[in-house]
């Protein structure tokens, strides 16, 4: 699987993420009459928006957190009686993952607490092992406490692992790909290079692969609209046509070249061993 940019690279350090819904419920009241009866759960938000605001001066620089409050209320006289946000959460290991996503659950139980939208609630934490998608979820025990005041935290169900490096398989597409005419990055620029997410990742810890990246023509950022023009450009035809071919090539090389496949199959365990994950591709 190949994934367009600005830069033609056999690998690019694609890391794990995992997404978060948290929803606070709190106490609707006129917010001019008689506030003090109420329970602001978009206070929570921006409290919850801050906290991890302020997080980020600790947080490595290899972590990425970006979210958004997705609901804020209904009306300015109103004290706001639910608020939502969504975030994804990302770090270069699954091991790092789960370090990230617990500070951050920090961070959003503290907003509650400090708005009293967890009063009478009893927290309880289910963390499920490494060798399975980081879900984290942390939820609250709604039985002793009133419904219009409560906490919902709840982690997305699956996440997206780190894709694997395979410098077997990488040589073996770079050599194809510059009889092709692809000019590769530096090891240099691959190793301080940045990248998103993808579920290719969890893929890449079954059975090994490449996830390679290519130039379309533009210098263009991803996820801009000049970029979604300049993907549909004929240009970027004839660069996506090069890729494909060059991963065809590789893959009739893993198929008729029995030493290049035993080198996968090495390099693979052996990351699945840095990993600390279990090779269930056996």
């Amino acid at each position: 699987m190949a994934h367009p940019s600005q830069e033609n690279a056999a690998y690019l350090p694609d890391v794990a993420e995992h997404d978060m819904t948290v929803k606070y419920h709190g106490k609707a009241s006129h917010a001019a009459a008689y506030p003090w009866e109420g329970v602001n759960a978009l206070d929570a938000a921006v409290l919850a928006y801050s906290n991890l605001s302020v997080l980020r001066q600790q947080m490595k620089p290899t972590w990425r957190v970006h979210g958004i409050i997705k609901n804020g209320g209904v009306k300015p006289n109103i004290i706001p009686s639910y608020s939502e946000l969504i975030y994804y959460f990302r770090a270069p290991s699954m091991r790092e993952l789960a370090v990230l996503t617990k500070k951050a659950e920090d961070c959003f139980k503290a907003a509650a607490l400090a708005t009293g939208c967890t009063t009478g609630g009893v927290w309880f934490i289910q963390i499920v092992t490494v060798s399975q998608p980081v879900a984290v979820i942390l939820r609250q025990d709604m039985s002793s406490c009133p419904q219009s005041e409560k906490v919902e935290i709840k982690g997305g169900a699956h996440d997206y692992y780190n894709v694997l490096p395979n410098k077997s398989l990488w040589k073996a597409y770079i050599e194809n790909g510059e009889k092709l005419g692809i000019e590769f990055i530096s090891e240099d620029a691959v190793s301080n290079g940045s990248s998103g997410s993808t579920d290719f990742g969890n893929v890449s810890f079954v059975v090994p692969g490449i996830h390679p990246y290519f130039y379309i023509g533009s210098e263009a950022l991803n996820h801009t609209e000049q970029y979604t023009e300049a993907a549909g450009s004929q240009e970027a035809q004839f660069y996506a046509l090069r890729t494909a071919k060059a991963l065809a090539m590789t893959a009739l090389d893993v198929i008729f070249k029995p030493e290049l496949l035993e080198g996968i199959r090495e390099d693979f365990k052996l990351k699945l061993q840095e990993e600390e994950f279990l090779n269930r591709a056996e």
